[in-house]
């Protein structure tokens, strides 16, 4: 009895250290990773290590360059991240963290996504206060005006940023509407220094936001998370929304594949 008891025990860390190697796969920066650097980072021995890498190369979880005898995640455990992405429902992962930022702070939590060169709401959360801000869900806006185009915006890489204000005349929305791309510019670098964007009425007049980008696996960010109220209650109260909105956004990019 004792014997089995052992082998299962056995059994079960063998497991464990072929998760944690693949974990460790999904984590780390680089491309690929050998041998001793996997058995450093684990603390185990690279017998070990190699042990648990020829038993993932026969479910092609990972592979090996043959010159370099160096590892890298393989076409199933690729097939396996992608299964998982196109299963995820964003407005799902999204929906108790905005519930909980719109009890939080009494104003409206709303997710927007990128749709080509505009972003549209998929979902708000707004507050039971007579004096509230509800937006349109579905309704394309363009992606320079407000927090959460910007926020989405400002994170794009610099040749799609580039091509969209080469598309793009900025034309002003309310007077608050920021129309000079070099304006904009500065405004986007400045975004991306802080994480989080605001907006004073730049879409919608009497209105004021913050918002932080959603990313996805690889960096890429997909969507954002914000808050809006009425500028008279809200904007004195703007900057201490900041840092429930990036834990938030950080949870819901976790669970989309990016490692923060």
């Amino acid at each position: 009895m004792s014997g089995e008891a052992d082998g299962y025990s056995r059994s079960i860390a063998a497991v464990e250290r072929a998760m944690d190697v693949l974990l460790l796969f999904g984590r780390t920066p680089r491309p690929d990773l050998g041998v001793t650097e996997i058995a450093v980072e684990l603390g185990l021995t690279k017998a070990a290590v190699h042990r648990v890498l020829t038993a993932l190369r026969s479910r092609e979880l990972v592979t090996v360059d043959p010159a370099s005898r160096r590892y890298a995640l393989g076409h199933a455990a690729i097939a396996l991240g992608r299964a998982y992405l196109e299963r995820t429902d964003l407005r799902r992962l999204a929906i108790r963290e905005l519930r909980d930022l719109s009890a939080l702070t009494g104003e409206t939590a709303t997710l927007s996504i990128r749709r080509g060169d505009t972003r549209l709401y998929a979902e708000q959360v707004v507050p039971t206060q007579e004096l509230r801000i509800e937006v349109a869900l579905g309704i394309p806006y363009a992606l320079y005006a407000g927090s959460a185009s910007k926020a989405i915006l400002a994170f794009l890489p610099r040749e799609e940023l580039d091509a969209y204000l080469a598309r793009h005349r900025l034309e002003r929305i309310t007077e608050a509407t920021i129309t000079d791309p070099r304006e904009l510019r500065a405004e986007l670098a400045a975004i991306r220094a802080r994480g989080y964007a605001t907006s004073a009425g730049e879409r919608q007049v009497g209105a004021v936001s913050v918002s932080v980008p959603v990313f996805g696996h690889g960096g890429h960010v997909m969507a954002a998370i914000g808050l809006s109220g009425p500028v008279t209650r809200f904007e004195p109260r703007l900057t201490e929304c900041v840092r429930p909105l990036l834990d938030a956004a950080a949870r819901i990019s976790e669970q989309l594949g990016h490692p923060g």
